[in-house]
């Protein structure tokens, strides 16, 4: 589980406009938020950068008991 939506949301942005911003068909970010596509670690951090946070917030999953 990502917090893609959650951060794109939060920033007023569409998928399309993510996916232009970055380089990406609007596909992709449906994929990666839907956990469907593993994307590449510089995708990932070209997201975490469009989204103004970082890649442990974005991707890292936080174990029930850590919260």
């Amino acid at each position: 589980m990502n917090r893609v939506r959650e951060y794109r949301k939060k920033q007023k942005l569409s998928q399309f406009s993510l996916a232009e911003k970055i380089g990406v068909a609007r596909q992709t970010i449906n994929l990666i938020e839907n956990d469907k596509y593993n994307p590449s670690l510089n995708l990932c951090i070209s997201i975490a950068k469009k989204l103004g946070t970082d890649l442990n917030t974005l991707f890292w999953e936080v174990e029930d008991d850590e919260k």
